[in-house]
């Protein structure tokens, strides 16, 4: 079933070893079969111990469900075979790289403060110019102090130029010119920044709202992918953030991110099962490389 791995296994790897140690450490220790307890007791202490390393109920319970169906007596090859088989089942469901099949595309980046969203703008910029594409990105948070000018040291960074206007500002304005400024360079690429906050700020989730309007005003069709962006960190918290972005203005793809500083990237399970949006890239380093797109079985053997 397991294909042969992809080029820079080994760094992802590295990335997931604390969630590896966190998960695998809480598997091992409720599979331990000398403390007297029955096959259920066990099975119910590996359910918990996997809701605990934020897999998540919903999740938990399908993968625990597979393995009292499949596995016979205790064989903990088999245990770990059946393990990573059902991990792999709810992860290949939201595997499905973003696709650039429109010119220009539009990418419209979500997220709350402090996720890494303007890195992984960046990193996706750098991504796109390293494979030839122009890429102009639009300035759109202009609450949060010195977000533009982060993305302006991005775009000096990878050689992108940036369309901004003053802290403060309106930000349809800044996407409105950010549009305009494509069409007439003929860019391939456009990635829309956003601000921050809007899961518990009402006023400026309508102004992310506002915005959408006014790429799908002036560009029908666009914005092609509304991208949340996810820390890993946050766990569980970043289930409620999925879904009341999704509710807002629809999420069409997420990138998760610092799973190299956490033990909690097992909430990319979760997400997987309740969310069933498709996971595009996960961040596991510092460098331009290290945002990898997401693959399902490269994920699971890294993982376990």
């Amino acid at each position: 079933m397991f294909k042969k791995l992809k080029a820079g296994f080994e760094s992802l790897k590295a990335g997931l070893a604390r969630t590896h140690n966190a998960i695998m450490g809480s598997v091992e220790s409720a599979f331990n079969l000398n403390n007297g307890e029955s096959r259920e007791e066990l099975f119910e202490r590996l359910e918990e111990s996997l809701i605990t390393s934020d897999v998540g109920v919903k999740a938990s319970m399908e993968i625990v469900g597979n393995l009292r169906t499949r596995l016979v007596g205790w064989d903990t090859n088999k245990f770990k075979e059946y393990f990573r088989e059902s991990i792999y089942d709810i992860l290949k469901e939201v595997e499905k790289p973003l696709e650039i099949d429109k010119n220009p595309f539009v990418i419209m980046v979500l997220g709350v403060n402090g996720v890494g969203k303007t890195t992984t703008i960046g990193k996706l910029a750098a991504r796109y110019k390293a494979e030839g594409k122009s890429v102009l990105l639009a300035a759109g948070d202009t609450f949060r102090a010195a977000a533009i000018e982060q993305l302006e040291g991005w775009g000096n960074r990878v050689g992108c130029d940036v369309i901004r206007q003053a802290q403060g500002g309106d930000p349809g304005a800044v996407i409105f010119d950010a549009i305009r400024a494509a069409q007439s360079r003929r860019s391939d690429v456009i990635i829309l920044d956003t601000a921050g906050r809007l899961h518990t700020k009402v006023n400026l989730m309508e102004e992310l709202k506002k915005v959408q309007r006014v790429v799908s005003r002036e560009m029908p069709g666009a914005p092609h992918e509304n991208l949340l962006v996810l820390d890993a960190s946050t766990g569980q918290n970043a289930i409620n953030q999925a879904k009341l972005f999704d509710e807002a203005v629809g999420v069409t793809g997420i990138a998760l991110t610092k799973l190299d500083g956490t033990a909690k990237g097992g909430i990319i399970v979760a997400i997987a099962k309740e969310m069933k949006i498709p996971i595009r890239f996960i961040g596991v380093g510092e460098t331009v490389d290290d945002l990898k797109d997401f693959d399902a079985h490269d994920f699971v053997e890294a993982l376990i």
